[in-house]
């Protein structure tokens, strides 16, 4: 079924979304490349603000962060207002919100799990509620994105999974190395760095396919559906 006057436009929503993510995920690659004296198993991605190549985490979370509003916003106005939506749009904005406190509070460097600055705490009160609201939202909103795009059933059905899986990692990993590390690889003394890459990539390909699955719009404005 199409709208009145269904001749599609570029969604300019989906592309600078789909544009901002992968700016954050470069971003986070090349400091993990330019920080050599972090261990990119070992140390979480935030702990990077402390290195040489700190600015581009900053940059990365106010990337993922600004995406993350736009698609929020961009779902508000998708027809549609089940209870389901209304709960995994909340969880979306809670993610995007704490992404964006994360980056405005930088962490502490390594090492100091046990004795946080004001700084550190207020980005860890933001950070991981947020790392559990993605995955939340992800489950709530991935059967009706999918209802609307059928060929991208099957991935956003995959990112959803690998997020809940990931954080659900990312979980025990934290909580084994406040309580002193003892999942280790090799010399790395913990794995929550790795595992936390792992969910993020997780969580910025689901936010990737939630934009390409939003509607077109048509010239008038309406949303193109079929």
């Amino acid at each position: 079924m199409t709208t009145i006057r269904d001749v599609r436009r570029p969604d300019l929503t989906r592309r600078a979304t789909v544009a901002a993510l992968a700016v954050a995920s470069a971003s986070i690659a090349a400091a993990d490349v330019l920080t050599p004296q972090y261990s990119p198993v070992s140390e979480v991605v935030s702990r990077y603000v402390n290195g040489s190549a700190g600015w581009l985490v900053t940059l990365a979370l106010i990337a993922i962060g600004t995406a993350s509003v736009a698609l929020t916003v961009r779902l508000g106005r998708v027809p549609g207002r089940s209870a389901a939506r209304r709960t995994g749009r909340a969880a979306l904005a809670v993610w995007s919100c704490g992404v964006l406190v994360a980056a405005v509070f930088p962490a502490d460097p390594p090492g100091r799990w046990s004795r946080p600055s004001v700084s550190e705490m207020v980005h860890g009160t933001a950070a991981w509620p947020a790392f559990v609201a993605l995955p939340v939202a992800a489950l709530l909103l991935t059967g009706p994105m999918a209802a609307r795009w059928p060929s991208g059933r099957a991935a956003l059905r995959a990112a959803t999974a690998a997020s809940v899986l990931t954080t659900l990692a990312l979980a025990v990993c934290l909580v084994d190395v406040m309580d002193g590390p003892s999942l280790s690889l090799g010399s790395a003394p913990t794995l929550v760095g790795l595992v936390e890459r792992l969910a993020l990539a997780a969580d910025l390909a689901w936010l990737a396919l939630a934009a390409t699955a939003l509607p077109a719009r048509s010239r008038d404005g309406r949303h193109a559906h079929g």
